[in-house]
């Protein structure tokens, strides 16, 4: 009963959904407005019949997910792969990381009859869903259609949970559908048995985004990237968002006092928001280049207007700052820094990475900013003092190479759940 009435409320909503998705984020993004039929479940009748379909959320879970469905990929030849996702840049990360070697789509809106739809058109075999993708119909019409399910790199946060609790008998029903989960830790693992998953279907794997490195591709775009900005101290903004870029610009004008000739690398989370972080260099009168165009080399701020360059980007700078944290966000992956040896500095909003932030501060590899102030200040303590600022990236490096191993563990649940 409750999974209809979860099934009604959206298809109350339905109109208010469309209407945002189409025309807000539509307007923001053009992409939003394509393939719009497949948030509806309509996807062609040929596609991944029979598949191994895996659900990743955004980019940045494409990004993190990558060297697991490429192993995915090695291990299973026969098997044909269904990538899924509901953004237009996670669907451009797919078509760049994997091209035609897969078939994608969006994921449709959970209501009863676009997910019905489509489990019956494309007839998984196995549903791999990352993180926190929870999605009641989805589940339901999943196992209906005898399709195993496991939740891989699962992670649970104590807000995201009590959120879950609220609505416990839905929960329960979704956790029933669960063949397998494997969670980043016991921790996150037991939130997720005290929501109804049975105990026996629990792993823990640890998280994949540990496993990461940076290939020889993105070597060589970073030593073109050094050799342009030459000698010169460098600090990188990662992810940032509304409300967030003012405040690393605010930092970074009293950064220059210090050291004039500092240079700012400014990525912002979403491509909507290039624009409006380029006014607001002009508008502060900071000399800036865009990534996209020409580098000049007086420039005091590069704007990172590019789709998947972060991890690389990371690698030019003497210190980070991860977005999404001085803002009640939640936070984004600070192991891209890491992985170049790169000291994480972030605001206090981490909840979404709870499983990696603690270990990360503990080891001394990461440091808890409050304000744009004490963003400021750290910066300029690291700017002056290099030695320590390696030490800092050191640490997280050391953080990151002692917790990976998750993809093995992972592909080992996967191959089980193919098998059969």
């Amino acid at each position: 009963m409750t999974r209809y009435l979860y099934s009604l409320l959206l298809l109350l909503l339905s109109p208010f959904i469309a209407f945002y998705l189409y025309q807000i984020r539509g307007k923001r993004n053009i992409g939003y407005r394509s393939h719009f039929g497949e948030r509806f479940g309509v996807v062609q009748r040929n596609a991944a019949k029979n598949s191994i379909v895996i659900h990743c959320a955004s980019v940045g879970e494409v990004l993190a997910a990558s060297p697991l469905i490429k192993r995915v990929l090695h291990a299973h030849p026969n098997e044909r792969i269904l990538i899924t996702c509901n953004t237009p840049t996670g669907r451009a990360e797919i078509q760049k990381q994997f091209g035609d070697a897969v078939d994608l789509c969006y994921l449709p809106i959970d209501f009863a009859f676009a997910a019905k739809k489509f489990i019956r058109t494309v007839k998984p075999k196995l549903l791999i869903v990352l993180e926190t993708e929870l999605w009641p119909n989805l589940f339901y019409y999943a196992k209906k259609n005898h399709c195993a399910i496991t939740v891989v790199n699962a992670r649970l946060s104590e807000k995201s949970y009590l959120g879950y609790k609220r609505f416990a008998s839905l929960s329960r029903q979704m956790m029933q559908h669960i063949d397998v989960l494997a969670s980043h830790n016991e921790e996150d693992g037991r939130r997720f048995i005290d929501l109804g998953l049975d105990a026996s279907r629990m792993q823990s794997t640890g998280s994949i985004k540990f496993d990461i490195h940076i290939d020889d591709g993105d070597k060589l775009k970073l030593d073109a990237l050094k050799a342009q900005i030459g000698n010169r101290p460098v600090w990188i903004a990662g992810s940032t968002h509304p409300n967030e870029h003012e405040q690393v610009i605010a930092a970074h004008q009293s950064i220059l006092n210090q050291h004039p000739n500092t240079l700012l690398i400014i990525a912002p989370r979403h491509p909507e928001q290039f624009e409006p972080v380029a006014d607001l260099l002009a508008q502060s009168k900071i000399k800036y280049s865009r990534r996209s165009n020409t580098y000049d080399k007086g420039c005091q701020v590069l704007l990172a207007d590019t789709l998947g360059e972060l991890k690389f980007l990371y690698g030019s700078a003497t210190i980070a700052f991860i977005g999404g944290s001085l803002i009640e966000r939640g936070g984004h992956n600070p192991l891209e820094a890491a992985a170049s040896a790169v000291g994480v500095l972030s605001g206090p909003s981490t909840y979404n990475f709870s499983h990696i932030y603690p270990e990360l501060v503990a080891m001394e590899g990461a440091i808890i900013c409050h304000n744009k102030e004490q963003l400021g200040e750290q910066i300029i303590s690291y700017l002056s003092d290099i030695q320590a600022a390696k030490v800092l990236g050191n640490n997280a490096h050391t953080c990151l190479a002692k917790n990976q191993g998750a993809i093995n563990r992972t592909l080992n649940v996967i191959d089980s759940l193919v098998e059969q």
